[in-house]
This record gives structure tokens, C-alpha cells and sequence, in this order.
């Protein structure tokens, strides 16, 4: 395998983190046209000759709503409660599309370097390209769908406040998140092809241990503490606060039991998931690249 001169790095600086981070960086800036073709390819494929066209981007978000709401239904019957609020009906379809967008990155993100193991094989380019690519492709899925679901809250009274301008800083947490599992899932499905099969597993049952189709809050005190120890949870729970309640996350929130469900350092605990686990993640991928091609 021939690296690219042009970003060939001192091997002095090339070993050590920095430079490692360095070499990265700078493949990437270097790979920019070969990034937007492949998540172009990614979206056209997605797309071509498909019967529901861009309605593809609602299915599966879509789908976690209903069962959500068909879940909340059984226990308004059983509480008798009467009617579903219709705040609970907007707090399932907010935490949807971010669950589903997750969801999505690691099954496409997994099998990359495998299913394109004719490029792997035969052209350098930096291998982080076919991850990130997945991810910035489902991206544009989760646009459309954000904007789609985004115009049915006023129907269920959700209105806009100032609290709006938690949800880029939670979107971008998530993302930086997800491409974080999706460097590390890409290169561990490289060395045990299992992988895929176990993160299918993991996220078929990865919804009853986030809060998606329930809050957190309803799973008593330290069942919601436990819930919240999943990077994703602060971000769905976020989302429904600031959209949906109208919710300062920089306060703590008690549930309509009295006990605190919600504290603002989970905003840090994510945070600090997303950005360790993205430089863990990218150095993994770019020390074991050398071996990808002899193992594809």
C-alpha cells in the first residue's frame, strides 16, 4: 500500500497522537471530492428506482412513533387516563428521528469497508472516508425528516421558545457521537465479521434501554439514573425538554413522582462521550488501516 506523498508526515510526528491526528486531518481535506462522490453514490443508490422515493426517510422514524404511541396507548387504558396527551404524542416523534438516524449510520456504516472491498483493495484513499461517507449520506435522510416531523408539532401544540437553540448543539453531540461507533463498528467488522450481526441485535433491543418510546422518567428513580448512562439518552431526553416542555436543560427537572430525573451535567457526560470517543475512534481506525486490505 502506497501512501500519498503529498501527506506524508515526518515518522518522528507520524507515531505519536498528534500526528496521527495531523495525518488524518489532512487526508481527509485531501479526499474532499472523493467524500462528496461516494455519499452522492450513497443517496443515488438509496434513491434509484426506489417506490417511495424520499418517503424512504420516514419509514423507519415513522415506524418508532407508532410503536411508541401504541405502547403509551396500552398504558393510558390501563391507568385509565383517558385520551393520550398530545404533548407525549410530540415527545415520541422528537426523540424518533434522532434514534432512528442512529440506528440507520450503523447498519450502513458497519459493512462499509467490506461491501466496498474492491476500492479497499485497490486504490489508497483514507479508508475513513467510507464511514464518515454513510454517515453524512444518512444525514441527508434525517434532514428530510427532521423538517417533515418538525411541521407536524404545532398540530399537537407545540410551540417555538428560546430553548430552541439547545436542539443544534444536541444534534451535533449526536452526530459526532454516532460517527464515533461508526469508525470504531467499520474497523471492528474488519477483524470479526460478526460485528454487524451484533450490532443488529444490540439495536433491535437498544430501544428498551433508551428512552425512545418512553421517558426516562418513567422508570422510577434509579431506573431513570440508570437510563441516562447511555450517551444517547441526555441527547433524546434534551430534545424533548427543549422542544416539547419548553425546558431550560441548564436547570435539573424533577419528574411528576418529585424525584430529579434530568441534571445539566448529562449535557457534559454526552459531550464528553462524543469527543473522546471520536479521537479513540479515528486513531483506532487510522493505526489499523495499514492491515485492511489484507484482511477484506
Amino acid at each position: 500500500m502506497v501512501r500519498d506523498p503529498k501527506i506524508e508526515l515526518p515518522p518522528e510526528v507520524r507515531h505519536t497522537l498528534l500526528g496521527d491526528l495531523r495525518e488524518i486531518v489532512r487526508e481527509l481535506r485531501s479526499s474532499r471530492d472523493l467524500i462528496y462522490q461516494i455519499t452522492r453514490r450513497d443517496i443515488k443508490i438509496r434513491y434509484t428506482q426506489a417506490i417511495f422515493g424520499f418517503a424512504w426517510a420516514l419509514l423507519l422514524p415513522v415506524s418508532v412513533v407508532l410503536a411508541g404511541l401504541a405502547v403509551r396507548v396500552a398504558f393510558v387504558h390501563m391507568s385509565n387516563n383517558g385520551v393520550l396527551p398530545p404533548n407525549q404524542v410530540a415527545g415520541v416523534s422528537v426523540k424518533a428521528v434522532p434514534w432512528a438516524f442512529f440506528v440507520a449510520c450503523l447498519n450502513t456504516a458497519t459493512p462499509s469497508l467490506v461491501s466496498n472491498i474492491s476500492l479497499v483493495t485497490k486504490t489508497y484513499f483514507p479508508r475513513e472516508v467510507l464511514p464518515l461517507s454513510a454517515v453524512l449520506a444518512q444525514s441527508v435522510d434525517t434532514l428530510i425528516a427532521t423538517v417533515l416531523i418538525a411541521l407536524t408539532l404545532p398540530f399537537f401544540h407545540v410551540t417555538a421558545s428560546l430553548q430552541l437553540l439547545w436542539v443544534p448543539v444536541l444534534l451535533a453531540m449526536l452526530w459526532v457521537f454516532t460517527l464515533a461507533v461508526a469508525l470504531f463498528l467499520s474497523c471492528a467488522n474488519i477483524f470479526f465479521r460478526d460485528v454487524k450481526y451484533l450490532v443488529q441485535v444490540f439495536l433491535t433491543f437498544g430501544i428498551f434501554v433508551t428512552p425512545v418510546v418512553l421517558d426516562a422518567s418513567m422508570y422510577g428513580k434509579t431506573g431513570a439514573m440508570l437510563m441516562m448512562l447511555n450517551p444517547i439518552a441526555p441527547v433524546l431526553e434534551g430534545l424533548r425538554l427543549s422542544i416539547v416542555q419548553h425546558h431550560n436543560l441548564l436547570e435539573p427537572m424533577a419528574s411528576p413522582a418529585g424525584f430529579i430525573f434530568w441534571h445539566p451535567w448529562y449535557l457534559a457526560y454526552t459531550a464528553v462521550w462524543a469527543v473522546l470517543g471520536l479521537l479513540f475512534s479515528a486513531i483506532l481506525f487510522h493505526r489499523c488501516e495499514r492491515r485492511f486490505a489484507e484482511l477484506v
